[in-house]
């Protein structure tokens, strides 16, 4: 049995009802959990907020849990014990995760030792809690689904968030032709810094037409979308014969005329990171080791948030009029 800490009580946001943001307190003794077999507890430093995590939340993805609960997939910190039989990491590494057992949005979390991966000292724990869903979905979206090739082009519609920053890196590193959007000036200034060659307001009337021309007219092969129940029918116009889209956000319904999917030959491809494998989580994380340490991987950071504030960063994540970087909470 791992020696535990002297501390056994901790904070945690938790959801106390689905609902709207103001659903999750702040409660200040939570007992610390306690690893099991295979199993890492790790002190939290900060943990990324992901939209998911909103709809979780309100009670609009994913099979209901009981109450209360705390969310989060994503907590960058320093293991502080470790359970039978972990040997991937020890007491005293610095970490992230891309899936826990107890929840992230807390001072201590457990998760299991596969979605435990040390962190490259090049990255600070804020940029670590801002690596799990991001970077992992981007890996599952260009490569897993899209089957993306070096020299082909891409669109990441709605480029600047936590996500969209992951996929431009990733994508320019791959040798990818990287397209991006984002709906402000700010958002596409860091675009631009962080992997794409060319930038585009979503808010521009004929936006669309200028990433058309930057294609020479034959589409993008592959659309990488965050917000598809606005932006679907306009991917299908934008997407080259035999392209790809690849669903990553929705908000709502759409409506589209099925007979242009035929018209291109394309495929639209529904994304959830949490179906990856082992084994494709495994490959995903053993390009993003090589990843920070040649430098490509760093991720970009937008607003911090302490661990009391997490009912607001879930309101400005979804409210914002354009995401510049991942959403962090700090304890």
């Amino acid at each position: 049995k791992a020696d535990m800490p002297g501390k056994k009580k901790m904070r945690a946001a938790r959801v106390t009802d689905y609902g709207a943001p103001s659903v999750i307190k702040l409660s200040k003794d939570v007992s610390v959990p306690q690893p099991g077999p295979k199993q890492v507890l790790i002190r939290v430093h900060a943990c990324g907020v992901n939209p998911v995590e909103t709809y979780i939340r309100a009670g609009t993805f994913g099979e209901k849990r009981s109450l209360p609960f705390v969310l989060g997939t994503d907590a960058a910190g320093v293991v502080e014990a470790v359970g039978e039989g972990v040997t991937a990491v020890k007491a005293g590494d610095r970490v992230f995760t891309t899936a826990t057992e107890s929840g992230a949005y807390a001072e201590f979390t457990v998760a299991p030792e596969a979605n435990v991966h040390k962190l490259h000292d090049a990255l600070d724990f804020s940029q670590g809690a801002a690596i799990g869903i991001p970077y992992f979905t981007a890996y599952r979206a260009l490569v897993h689904k899209a089957h993306a090739k070096p020299g082909e082009t891409v669109l990441i519609h709605g480029a600047s968030g936590g996500v969209g920053v992951a996929t431009c890196q990733l994508a320019r590193a791959m040798g990818l032709t990287v397209l991006g959007t984002a709906g402000t000036p700010d958002g596409m200034k860091l675009i631009l810094k962080n992997g794409a060659h060319l930038a585009f307001n979503h808010r521009d009337k004929g936006y669309t037409d200028k990433i058309t021309e930057a294609t020479g007219g034959k589409g993008v092969d592959v659309i990488v979308e965050m917000l598809s129940n606005v932006n679907l029918n306009t991917d299908i116009q934008l997407v080259a014969r035999g392209g790809r889209i690849i669903v990553i956000g929705a908000r709502g319904p759409v409506e589209i005329t099925p007979v242009d999917t035929m018209i291109k030959e394309c495929s639209i491809i529904g994304v959830v990171i949490f179906y990856a494998t082992p084994e494709e989580m495994k490959e995903s994380a053993a390009l993003f080791f090589r990843g920070m340490e040649a430098g490509w991987l760093r991720p970009v950071i937008g607003s911090k948030y302490p661990l009391e504030k997490a009912a607001q960063a879930h309101h400005d994540l979804i409210e914002s009029p354009g995401a510049t970087g991942k959403v962090i909470l700090t304890m």
